[in-house]
This record gives C-alpha cells, sequence and structure tokens, in this order.
C-alpha cells in the first residue's frame, strides 16, 4: 500500500444491515484521508466490518483501512478514542 494517495477522493460503501440482500450506504468523500477518518473514528466496529473503501479503483477491507489509520503516512490528526 506505499503507493496509496490519501488525498485522492474516496467512496465509502458501507452495509447497513448484514443480511445477505441488505442495503449499502454510499457517501463519496473529498479526500481517502477524510474517508478513513470517516471510517475509523464514527463508524461502530460490527458496521465497519461490511465496509469497504474504493479509491482510484483499488478496493480496501476493514482491516486494510485500519492499516492505512494507524500509518505513518496518514496526513489527519487522530482522534484518542479511535486507537487500534
Amino acid at each position: 500500500m506505499s503507493d496509496f494517495s490519501y488525498a485522492a477522493p474516496g467512496d465509502l460503501f458501507v452495509a447497513t444491515s448484514m443480511r445477505r440482500n441488505g442495503a449499502v450506504k454510499y457517501q463519496r468523500f473529498d479526500t481517502a484521508a477524510d474517508a478513513l477518518r470517516y471510517a475509523i473514528e464514527k463508524l461502530e466496529p460490527a458496521v465497519l466490518k461490511g465496509t469497504v473503501l474504493e479509491v482510484d479503483e483499488d478496493r480496501y477491507d476493514a482491516a486494510a483501512m485500519r492499516s492505512l489509520y494507524d500509518s505513518a503516512d496518514y496526513p489527519l490528526p487522530r482522534a484518542a478514542s479511535a486507537a487500534g
């Protein structure tokens, strides 16, 4: 993930239901960093588990999002409550 662009637009697909035919909520963020902040800091862990981030046609699951958020390259301040 060394070529990940935190400045690129990010699309977040949040599973609002864990059922097979559950609804998915779509949100577009100006930057992937903002999308990561929202996903890690605002979503409940169970919801995050079914969430996917898409950046530059690449998709990232909850574990990858956590890794990107925890990276030293992450450009935004982190919330103290979001510590992994």
